[in-house]
This record gives C-alpha cells, structure tokens and sequence, in this order.
C-alpha cells in the first residue's frame, strides 16, 4: 500500500466499522462513535509504526535524495588488490548513510500518522466523556424505571394478599 492508500485505509475502515456498529447497535451511538475514533486512532498508529519498520522501503522516498553509491577502488591499476579493505569499508559507511537518509526521508510520513493518531485520541476524550454521561443518565433512568416497576408489583402483590383473604374468609 502506497502512503494514500494508508491513510485512506484507516478512514473507510473507521467509517465502515461505525456503519456496520450503529446498525448492528442503533441505541449506542455513542459507543460506537467513541469506537470508530478510537480505531482510527489505533490504525494511524500502527501504520506510523509500519513505516518506521520499513524506513527503507521506497514507497516513503520523496525521491529528492538518490541513494549515494560507493566507486570502487579495487580496479585501479597497481594498488587495487590494496584498496578492497577500503572498498568494503566505504560500502558500509555509504549503506549506513543511505539507511539514516531513509530514515530520514520516512520520518515526515510516520509523524503524519501519529499527528493524525495524536489528534483522534484529542478528539476521542470529550467523546468517551460524553458516552459515559449518556450511559450513566440510560443507568439511572432504567433504574428509577425499574424501582417503579417494583413499587407496581409490591402494590399489587399486596392486592391480592387482600383478595387472598377476603376469599378465603368469606
């Protein structure tokens, strides 16, 4: 996947995961806001964390800076077969330079992910805190509805204590 294709993963995969969560669950929205943000998160993260891992893969080159290559001083005339020690130590300072340009060239791309990352946890915390209201105000209501319900079934249990009586006396 090419640096858009990653980016455009995470946000079709948050959107289909919210679609798919608030048909499945309508009546938690906001749970399955707070999921979406924070699988966006989480994916942004991981692909900033691929591309740290991958530092040397191409698809992160802006291609500005071509990798520098080593001339070799093993088939020069007289003093070749003097000068492949430094042929391969050259090769390794050269690999070592083009790693850390790499390196460098990868860097923006995975700040990019974790910056978006970043600013989806931001945008998470006011959401969970306005689930976890939502959940709490749910909680109570269903818990003044059921203490109703009790009271009715109390009440009524005591009607017919009554009527219990009042046929077994008469």
């Amino acid at each position: 996947m090419s640096r858009d294709e990653l980016r455009i993963f995470s946000w079709v995969a948050a959107a289909a995961f919210a679609l798919v969560a608030g048909v499945w669950r309508p009546r938690r929205l906001h749970w399955t806001a707070l999921g979406s943000v924070l699988l966006f998160a989480a994916l942004n993260a991981g692909a900033g964390i691929y591309v740290l891992n991958h530092f040397n893969d191409s698809r992160w080159s802006t291609g500005e800076e071509p990798p520098l290559s080593v001339p070799s001083f093993s088939g020069t005339p007289v003093v070749g077969q003097f000068l492949e020690p430094l042929d391969s130590a050259l090769n390794g300072v050269v690999g070592g330079v083009n790693e850390f340009l790499a390196f460098k060239q990868a860097l923006p791309v995975a700040l990019d992910f974790l910056a978006a990352s970043g600013w989806a946890l931001l945008v998470a915390f006011p959401i969970a805190i306005l689930a976890a209201s939502i959940s709490y105000a749910a909680a109570r209501r269903r818990t003044a509805d059921f203490e109703k319900y009790r009271a009715t079934v109390d009440l009524l249990q005591d009607e017919l204590e009554q009527v219990k009586r009042q046929i077994s006396s008469g």
